[in-house]
């Protein structure tokens, strides 16, 4: 069924019925219902509804959101979109004169509009969830590794020596900032947009802020054409979901890299892998490649989102219809990276060499900062003594205190003791850096950032 029928003579050509309607608005379902369940109040309050009337419509609509939470709702080729479904199954339940009171001082401009912010509320506190999980894995993974010290990298070249932890926790703070921007987007999205109806508002006398309590938020929109028009909130929703992406994908690229033969960090497990159709030796990383093109196609959804609403002119344009695509495809990606890519570094065993001999240049260097020496001088002198080495077929491994006497600079003999990578982690003072203390420190703050996840649930 259509809700707009009064003014148009015959019935519309099939082929713009299948290019107008899209079936993507009916996982708005159990919200759309919540939605009218909180209008029916307005209404009612505002005496527009007699209490029988009010009583007739709810008890209606809890037997439609019973269906839509057991999935038995029976969807019609005829209906135009979520919110026609909604009226006419109510109608087939309460009559059709009664559902059709409840569209009173409502359009599907503001009920579309309620519906985005009532997913989007509820589906970034899942992600919330999923992230946590993620960060108490690889929490948990950072601890069990103990006292193991691994090369961190800059140009994917060897650069110093860090705990293996220190490296895994550098994947988990990043998705603590996700989590934090989700929960900061859903400040702006608990706004409730009824009211504004069409555009104008109403001249009926319902009370924006009678729906908005009975939905449990606490915030009504300004001005009703921004009301209907805005979805900046579903760019910042698809923003975090794609920037969430972004951080799992650069810790799939490193499990790409890690297990592969020639890093030989780490080794796959069956549980999270696959197999090759050709090369029955293979162990494929396959969700971590997943992870990494989800997170490309979702920077393509926030690309759409926003090139739909660049050039609209106010208040509502059936340009919006698109969003719908764009704001579930990257909040189900990112669910379900999540939870493979956790699963994953859950079952994984971990085992990663230690790290190059030349680490340990930089702490030969601050050796003699310490003493006075310039940093650039240092740097040469340290440079000019790798290279040394290097000509001979030797690395900082092999170094000496006759290796230091001619390189010069202040060194002394004591300092061959700097070309242990362990002694280089030890000698870590500053605060946040590759050092065990920091690991402690870290893993305590996460700990707390979890616990408090939890008391707010």
């Amino acid at each position: 069924m259509t809700l707009w029928g009064g003014r148009f003579v015959g019935s519309m050509s099939p082929e713009t019925w299948d290019f107008t309607v899209s079936p993507a608005d009916r996982r708005l379902l159990e919200v759309d219902v919540a939605g009218s369940r909180a209008h029916l109040i307005a209404l009612s309050v505002a005496g527009i509804l007699t209490d029988e009337q009010a009583d007739g419509l709810d008890n209606g609509l809890a037997q439609i959101a019973g269906e839509a939470t057991a999935g038995t709702f029976a969807w019609d080729d005829a209906d135009e979109d979520v919110h026609s479904a909604v009226e006419r199954r109510l109608g087939e339940l309460v009559g059709e004169d009664l559902a059709g009171r409840l569209h009173s001082a409502r359009s599907r401009n503001d009920q579309v509009a309620l519906d985005l912010r009532l997913h989007i509320s509820a589906t970034a506190a899942r992600h919330v969830e999923g992230l946590a999980s993620m960060v108490r894995t690889l929490a948990r993974v950072a601890a069990d590794s103990g006292e193991t010290i691994v090369a961190a990298f800059t140009h994917l070249q060897q650069a110093q020596a860090v705990p293996f932890a220190h490296h895994l926790l550098a994947h988990a703070w990043p998705l603590v900032r996700d989590a934090g921007r989700f929960a900061d987007m859903t400040v702006r999205s608990a706004v409730s947009p009824l009211g504004a109806a069409a555009g104008g508002g109403t001249s009926l006398p319902v009370d924006p802020k009678a729906s908005a309590g009975a939905l449990g938020m606490d915030t009504t929109f300004d001005n009703s054409l921004d009301a209907v028009a805005s979805r900046d909130i579903v760019s910042e929703y698809v923003f975090c979901c794609a920037q969430a992406l972004a951080d799992l994908s650069r810790l799939s690229e490193e499990i790409v890299l890690w297990s592969s033969t020639e890093f030989g960090w780490m080794t796959l497990p069956d549980s999270h892998s696959t197999g090759s159709s050709a090369l029955p030796q293979k162990r494929n990383p396959d969700i971590a490649e997943l992870t990494r093109g989800k997170a490309a196609s979702a920077t393509g959804h926030l690309t759409a989102v926003l090139g739909i609403q660049k050039g609209l002119p106010l208040s509502y344009n059936r340009d919006l219809q698109q969003d719908k695509e764009h704001l579930f495809a990257p909040g189900d990606d990112l669910d379900g990276a999540l939870s493979s890519l956790g699963g994953l570094i859950a079952a994984a065993e971990f085992h990663p060499p230690p790290p190059g001999p030349n680490v340990v240049a930089l702490d030969l260097a601050e050796a003699l900062v310490a003493r006075g020496v310039p940093f650039r001088r240092a740097h040469v002198t340290v440079g000019t003594l790798v290279r040394a080495l290097e000509d001979d077929g030797r690395t900082l491994a092999d170094l000496t205190t006759d290796d230091l006497a001619s390189a010069g600079g202040d060194f002394q003999p004591t300092d061959v003791a700097l070309a242990d990578p362990a002694a280089s982690v030890a000698a870590r003072r500053s605060a946040g850096g590759g050092s065990f203390d920091s690991v402690r420190r870290q893993l305590l703050k996460l700990d707390a950032w979890l616990g408090s996840l939890e008391e707010r649930a």
